[in-house]
């Protein structure tokens, strides 16, 4: 196989190949390589390499239903044994994971390959991937712009072509931001659908989510099969689906819709976007669902303190362990400014401040709870303004406070977060294109355990409203083959 014809499937199709014989994982291996030499260079989006191919290739269980999908793991959180996890950081260079957490686990029992480590921004809190470790990851759409954050190098990864499918994780937007900003199917599943574990009960208090990004709708739902339900030990667990994800892409009719454009925060949504959001609420209507403008109320600024207060407080943790695994001293020299005032924000919280944050987002959950059941999808933008340029959310060299940085980060993203803090499943599809091209994306919500209703959604607007699934190519050069 060669690249072009590598370029020309989704991950299931490559698969489908494996399975035949009539290509080998070594030569998918070797095709998503060839890319990343080619690409990586222009826009920086692995930050590491593996040298043993030949090894991982090998492992690769030949019965798995990926078996020999080339893969790459994102440089926060997850954890594969022996390969370093550094978050991006200084403070991190050179710690390595002892052990696969129970999605790397995953992983490799589905005969992913994963072939590197994609670039990730300081501890994830970033709209943008840019750091004084790594340096800026860019959008393959427009080099001048960025991925997005915090899974900037897994959305450049895939939207490039090297691999089909990367992993990513979520907890104020990181998957569908960069879904968004790279043109790709961006699924946060809802909280307890995916393990986190061994190493924590959940991922900053909830908020944090663990999964992929991907190219085809399809890819997605059968990745959220491959690794959906509970760790064991995990603190709660979410009732499992009907059926396979798969199996589940067929619409039901009249879907009660609401859409707004209107941020909670108060800040603008560009003009291309909110045409794209109306194109989108009337193609619903089109299709026979009950369409109408609506959302939830949220206090803005009470939402965003509560957001600082335990962002900063985790970071704080990670930031004390990191320092105690590595002897290093967490200052100027380790961490960038906005990092470090993070850190220093976590370390003079309370308790009580911690559980008040807490509080408020459990008033946010009940009232969105109540919205949802009478309406079964919100559907807003994923961002509020097309890719932003590189340089525009860096976070050394400021002077930033805790809330200044947090205010920063979602102001140009201020619709994802609060289904982090709810815990709804939400989906960030490429249905925008702006006059120069670049892609934006459109947030589907539900309610909890409906990722079924999401990925069916999405499956019926990719047939009716196709999207270019590469960027810096024509379209007609990469159908997915069925």
């Amino acid at each position: 196989m060669d690249v072009a014809e590598y370029l020309q499937y989704d991950g299931l199709g490559l698969a489908e190949l494996v399975r035949k014989r009539e290509v080998s994982a070594a030569e998918l291996a070797e095709c998503a390589l060839i890319l990343a030499a080619d690409w990586n260079p222009r826009i920086n989006a692995l930050v590491e390499v593996f040298d043993d191919v030949d090894a991982i290739v090998a492992e690769v269980p030949p019965a798995a239903p990926l078996a020999g999908v080339p893969f790459l793991i994102k440089d926060l959180v997850l954890q594969a044994a022996g390969r370093r996890s550094e978050m991006g950081s200084r403070l991190g260079e050179g710690l390595e994971a002892p052990a696969d957490s129970d999605l790397m686990a995953r992983f490799r029992q589905a005969g992913l390959m994963t072939l590197g480590r994609t670039a990730v921004p300081e501890m994830g809190y970033n709209c943008a991937t840019e750091t004084v470790a790594c340096g800026a990851t860019r959008n393959p759409w427009n080099v001048s712009r960025s991925p997005g954050g915090s899974s900037g190098g897994s959305a450049a990864a895939v939207a490039a072509g090297i691999v089909p499918v990367a992993h990513a994780n979520d907890g104020g937007g990181s998957i569908r931001i960069p879904a968004s900003c790279c043109g790709l199917v961006g699924l946060k599943p809802g909280r307890g659908r995916v393990p986190i574990g061994p190493g924590a009960a959940d991922g900053l208090g909830g908020l944090g989510i663990e999964f992929v990004l991907t190219r085809t709708v399809r890819d997605c739902a059968a990745m959220l099969d491959t690794v959906q339900g509970p760790g064991i030990g995990d603190p709660y667990v979410i009732a499992p689906p009907d059926r396979p994800y798969a199996e589940s892409l067929l619409l039901p009719a009249g879907l009660r819709i609401a859409f707004t454009a209107n941020s909670w925060s108060g800040v603008p949504v560009d003009p291309a976007i909110r045409a794209a959001l109306e194109a989108t609420a009337s193609l619903l209507a089109g299709m026979g669902h009950q369409v109408e403008e609506g959302a939830p109320a949220l206090d803005g600024d009470r939402f965003a303190q509560a957001n600082t207060d335990l962002w900063s407080a985790h970071i704080a943790h990670w930031v004390v362990d990191i320092c105690a695994a590595t002897g290093r001293k967490a200052d100027a020299d380790s961490l960038e400014q906005a990092t470090l005032a993070i850190y220093e924000h976590g370390l003079r919280l309370s308790a009580v401040d911690l559980l008040h944050a807490e509080d408020y987002f459990n008033l946010v959950s009940r009232d969105f709870g109540d919205f949802f059941t009478h309406q079964d999808i919100l559907v807003t933008p994923t961002v509020a303004q097309l890719p932003w340029r590189i340089g525009e959310h860096a976070s050394a060299g400021g002077n930033y406070t805790a809330r200044s940085w947090t205010d920063h980060v979602f102001r140009d993203a201020p619709f994802t977060a609060v289904f982090n803090v709810t815990g709804q499943p939400a989906i960030s599809l490429p249905l925008g294109r702006s006059d120069s091209g670049l892609p934006f994306g459109i947030q589907f919500a539900a309610r909890q355990g409906r990722e079924d209703l999401l990925l069916a959604l999405a499956a019926s607007l990719e047939q009716s409203h196709p999207w270019p699934q590469f960027a810096d190519q024509p379209q007609s050069h990469f159908q997915t083959r069925r």
